[in-house]
């Protein structure tokens, strides 16, 4: 008696195995006339579908498959940059000098180390003497002084490309140089912090 339950607790186990959509796919398909139905169609589908002509002709095939190349023209802008081609520098930044002092020639040009706009120019014989602020935005400006020659005016947008003056020894000056300041939020900080080295 127990030989005779054995095997049907067996076909039991077999047909519980996987999950219910794989138990029911494998009953439907054990039966003879379905699996010969499915391979008889399966079959004459795929027969079928070489003997139809294709729509797209291997000349538009390859018409799709080209590639259109473009050409990108990248230019490079320098960021920031020191105001003078050729720089020296005569004096550094300290806590009793609030900028760095660049040596040249008078009547060099003087471009903005940075892009933005002239927010004040003051001409005087005193002090800076000739100077230009330079509004560059996140409340950085840069102040240029000694000029020889201003060639701005207020609120005019410059790129590192304007030339906003020239070198010169006006105001509080020994000789002919550059005065450049830095000021972060009205404060004077060093320009190296900035200028590349």
């Amino acid at each position: 008696m127990e030989e005779s339950l054995f095997p049907k607790f067996e076909e039991v186990k077999k047909t519980r195995t996987g999950n219910k959509m794989s138990r029911f796919f494998r009953h439907v398909f054990e039966y003879k006339n379905i699996k010969k139905l499915f391979g008889t169609n399966l079959a004459l589908m795929l027969i079928a579908s070489s003997l139809l002509p294709s729509n797209i002709t291997p000349t538009q095939a390859e018409d799709n498959m080209i590639i259109k190349e473009e050409t990108i023209q990248l230019a490079t802008k320098r960021v920031v940059q020191y105001p003078l081609n050729h720089t020296n520098i005569s004096q550094g930044y300290s806590l009793f000098h609030p900028g760095i002092d660049l040596t040249g020639l008078v009547g060099e040009e003087v471009r903005p180390i940075k892009d933005g706009f002239i927010e004040a120019v003051s001409n005087s014989k005193y002090g800076y003497g000739n100077a230009i602020l330079v509004n560059h935005g996140n409340e950085l400006n840069s102040l240029y002084a000694h000029l020889s020659k201003i060639n701005v005016f207020v609120g005019q947008e410059v790129s590192t490309s304007t030339i906003i003056g020239e070198l010169g020894r006006t105001g509080h000056s020994t000789g002919p140089h550059l005065h450049l300041e830095i000021r972060d939020n009205g404060v004077p900080v060093s320009p190296f912090t900035i200028l590349p080295r």
